[in-house]
C-alpha cells in the first residue's frame, strides 16, 4: 500500500482530489462551504509568496549569465511578441466563430444574473494609456507584494541589462547569488506543489457546494462551446507549431501535465507559472528562453483568456436579445486584440475587460451576471 502511495504521482492525486473535492461538494455542502481558506488563501498565499523571487532570479540570471549579446536577447523578444501576436489574434476568431455557431446565449433569462454587479466591473474600462502606465513599476517592492508579473519582467530585464554592462567583478557575484535562489526557489515551489491536492480538492468542493449542482447544468452548453473552440485551437494552431519546431509531443505533455492540471483545477494560471518553468528548464528549454518568454507570455500570450473573451462578449449580447451586426462584431474583435494584450495586467481582468468592451457597444450587461457564475468553470 505505502509503495502504490509513493508511486502515486503529483496529477493523479491531483485528479483524485478534483473528484474527492466534486463528490464531497454533492453530498456534503454544509461542510464543503467553509473549505474555502485551504483553497484560495493558503495554497495561492503559498504560490504568491515565490513568484517575485522566482521570477526575478531567474530572468536576470537568464539574460545576464547566458546572453552577454543584448541583441541576441532583442532578437528573442522579436519573435516571442511576433508569436504572441499571431497566435492571440487566431483564438479571438476562432472564439467568435464558435459562439455564433453554437449560440449558447440564446434564451437565457437574465432577469436574476446580476447585471448591477456587471455595472461595477463596466466602470474600470481598460485603456491603452492605463495600460502602459501600468506596465512600468513606480516601486519593485510594490510591485513584488502585489505579484505584477508585467512590472517584474520589465524590471528584472532593465535590471539584467545594466548587470550586464557592470564590470565583472561586481556582475560575478549577484549572479551567483540569484542563481542560488533561483534553485532554492525551484525547490520551494516542490514543496508548495505538494499541497496542491489538498488545495484544489477544497476549491472545487466549495465551488460546488456554494453554486449548486444545476450551475453546471444550466451553463453546459456555453462550457462545451469554449473548450471546443479550445480543442480547434489546439488542433489548428499548437499541433502544427509543434510539428514544425519538431517538439516531441510525449515528452512535452510529460512536462505541461502537472502545470495544466493545476491552472485548470484552481482557477487560476498564476499557481501553474512555478512549476511549469521548473518543468521546461529540466525538459532543455534553455533557462534565459524559460525566464523571458513564459512570464511575458503571461500578459501577452494569454490564448485561452482571448479566446474567452470572444465566446463571452458575444454571449452577452445572445443572452441579452441583441443581434450584433457581422461588422459590429468584428469592431469588437479589434478592441479586444488591443486590451487583451495586457489581460493580466488588471486584477480580475477577464471581468474588466469584458465589461468595459460591452459598455463600449451599446451596455447590454443582462449576460454579464451569467459570466460571472461561469466564470470558475471557465477560468
Amino acid at each position: 500500500m505505502w509503495q502504490l502511495l509513493k508511486r502515486t504521482n503529483l496529477s493523479q492525486w491531483i485528479l483524485v482530489a478534483m473528484v474527492m473535492g466534486l463528490l464531497l461538494g454533492l453530498f456534503l455542502p454544509a461542510i464543503s462551504v467553509h473549505l474555502n481558506p485551504l483553497s484560495s488563501t493558503i495554497f495561492m498565499r503559498l504560490i504568491k509568496s515565490l513568484i517575485a523571487p522566482l521570477l526575478f532570479s531567474t530572468l536576470v540570471v537568464g539574460i545576464a549569465g547566458h546572453c552577454e549579446d543584448l541583441r541576441q536577447m532583442g532578437r528573442l523578444a522579436v519573435k516571442a511578441f511576433v508569436y504572441f501576436e499571431v497566435v492571440t489574434t487566431i483564438a479571438l476568431f476562432i472564439g467568435l466563430g464558435a459562439v455564433n455557431l453554437a449560440r449558447p446565449g440564446v434564451g437565457i433569462d437574465t432577469t436574476k444574473t446580476g447585471a448591477e454587479k456587471a455595472q461595477e466591473f463596466a466602470g474600470k474600462q481598460a485603456s491603452v494609456d492605463s495600460f502602459l502606465e501600468h506596465v512600468f513599476p513606480a516601486s519593485v517592492v510594490e510591485a513584488a507584494a502585489k505579484n505584477e508579473v508585467l512590472q517584474l519582467v520589465i524590471w528584472a530585464v532593465i535590471f539584467a541589462i545594466a548587470l550586464v554592462q557592470t564590470p565583472e567583478k561586481y556582475r560575478v557575484p549577484i549572479l551567483e547569488f540569484l542563481e542560488a535562489l533561483a534553485q532554492v526557489m525551484f525547490k520551494f515551489t516542490g514543496l508548495v506543489m505538494l499541497y496542491a491536492p489538498i488545495a484544489i480538492g477544497a476549491a472545487i468542493a466549495y465551488t460546488v457546494a456554494k453554486s449548486g449542482p444545476e450551475v453546471l447544468g444550466n451553463l453546459a452548453l456555453l462550457v462545451a462551446t469554449l473548450y471546443a473552440a479550445l480543442a480547434v485551437f489546439c488542433l489548428l494552431v499548437l499541433l502544427p507549431v509543434m510539428l514544425i519546431f519538431r517538439i516531441p509531443m510525449a515528452g512535452f505533455w510529460k512536462v505541461i501535465r502537472e502545470p495544466a492540471l493545476l491552472a485548470f483545477s484552481s482557477a487560476s494560471s498564476e499557481a501553474a507559472l512555478p512549476k511549469a518553468m521548473q518543468n521546461l528548464e529540466a525538459f532543455g528549454v534553455p533557462r534565459r528562453i524559460v525566464a523571458f518568454v513564459l512570464p511575458t507570455g503571461y500578459s501577452f500570450n494569454l490564448d485561452g483568456s482571448t479566446l474567452y473573451l470572444a465566446v463571452a462578449s458575444i454571449f452577452c449580447f445572445q443572452a441579452a436579445g441583441v443581434e450584433l451586426a457581422f461588422g459590429d462584431q468584428l469592431l469588437m474583435m479589434l478592441m479586444l486584440m488591443l486590451t487583451s494584450k495586457g489581460v493580466a495586467a488588471v486584477p480580475r481582468a477577464s471581468l474588466v475587460i469584458l465589461s468595459g468592451t460591452l459598455v463600449s457597444f451599446g451596455a447590454y450587461l443582462e449576460g454579464r451576471g451569467v459570466m460571472d457564475h461561469a466564470q470558475l468553470t471557465l477560468a
